[in-house]
């Protein structure tokens, strides 16, 4: 007679459990800014865990408070972090141990990553909270150590990739292309909102895509934006992704890649998950899934993509899911991952137009004939 089985929780799920702060989970979360907190102690001030659907145990989330004149505790890791300001002003020290500190300014929409395993603290400068928003590689790095007390008290000093070097935090100037893919190797983004990104015509129709190359992790990312009346071309990669909305309203649409590229005609329409975004809203595709992302409101989209995929120091599970290290930007029939228009759904484009009609949008996409 055969007895129910449980699967064991992973390090990190155990981990999570035990710092006491809630857990939010799903396939998106419509406003990260209004997620209950909990005090948190280990990290200072207040805070939950994020765990959607498509982090699958390759990236963490997790929002934190910082009341008026106070910080968070210092801390370090062997797990890479990206830090985003979703509302105040502060600063942040970063230091290791026989080196000078270094600190830094930011504000609302500033993003920076402190340096792999370098001692850091956050602190308010305003008379109102701050509120952050962190991915980072921690379950990753969890699970294969199984030892939290090791992660987080661990000695060694990567100096490749920081050696205390004197404006290491100032805004980077080196932006170029590669291939397809526009780049921006900085250290600091005052802020996203407004951070100029770099035409993508081949990705989002009249839009741009910039990706940023940041503190030499594997966790980066990309700023996309894109005006009303237009919509991206679909997509899948490998799981971990986070998109957080800074601007405009739509949403996008995510379904299994083994449906097929038409799932509408397949009769699959069951199978395809709609989340609706609109400023401050985080999601995270599945790994494996198509995804397409539609503004459908009068002002221009933006998103912040907090991910893995450095081309720099890229991943060699997520090169093999997106068919090479470019392949999010090729087309199927290229030996990429992406849907041109001519070849997606024509249900999906009906439906966007639809839902353009109520907000009194011109839908502007180019003509397409569907092969």
């Amino acid at each position: 007679m055969q007895t129910a089985w449980t699967p064991p929780k992973t390090g990190y799920r155990l981990w999570m459990e035990q710092e006491g702060v809630p857990i939010i989970e799903g396939y998106g979360v419509e406003d990260v800014t209004e997620i209950p907190h909990r005090p948190w102690a280990r990290l200072g001030g207040s805070g939950a865990y994020i765990d959607l659907k498509g982090q699958e145990g390759v990236t963490g989330m997790y929002v934190a408070e910082i009341p008026s004149g106070g910080a968070l505790n210092p801390e370090k890791h062997l797990y890479e972090k990206l830090v985003c300001i979703l509302k105040g002003r502060g600063l942040t020290e970063v230091w290791q141990e026989g080196q000078a500190r270094q600190t830094f300014e930011w504000g609302e929409g500033g993003l920076f990553a402190p340096p792999l395993n370098t001692w850091h603290r956050l602190v308010n400068g305003g008379r109102e909270p701050v509120l952050i928003l962190a991915v980072t590689t921690a379950p990753l790095i969890m699970d294969l150590f199984r030892d939290p007390s090791f992660v987080l008290n661990a000695d060694y000093q990567f100096k490749e990739r920081y050696g205390g070097e004197e404006g290491y935090f100032n805004v980077g100037d080196k932006r170029y292309s590669r291939g397809r893919s526009n780049i921006w190797e900085t250290n600091f983004i005052p802020d996203v909102r407004t951070a100029a990104v770099d035409s993508a015509e081949h990705k989002v129709s009249g839009g741009g895509i910039t990706s940023y190359e940041m503190a030499n992790n594997t966790l980066v990312g990309h700023i996309s934006d894109w005006p009303p009346g237009r919509y991206h071309k679909c997509h899948y990669h490998a799981a971990g992704a986070i998109l957080l909305q800074l601007r405009g309203t739509g949403y996008t649409l995510l379904w299994p890649k083994e449906v097929g590229t038409r799932p509408y005609q397949a009769g699959q329409e069951d199978s395809v998950v709609k989340v609706d975004w609109r400023p401050g809203s985080v999601y995270s595709p599945p790994g494996g899934w198509f995804h397409q992302h539609f503004n459908t409101g009068p002002e221009p989209a933006r998103h912040l993509a907090l991910r893995p995929g450095s081309q720099r120091y890229p991943w060699g599970f997520r090169v093999a899911v997106t068919r090479g290290p470019e392949g999010t930007l090729r087309s199927l029939q290229e030996g990429g991952t992406m849907i041109e228009y001519e070849d997606e759904d024509p249900e999906i484009r009906k439906r966007w137009e639809e839902a353009l009609r109520p907000e009194g949008v011109e839908p502007k996409m180019p003509p397409v004939v569907y092969r």
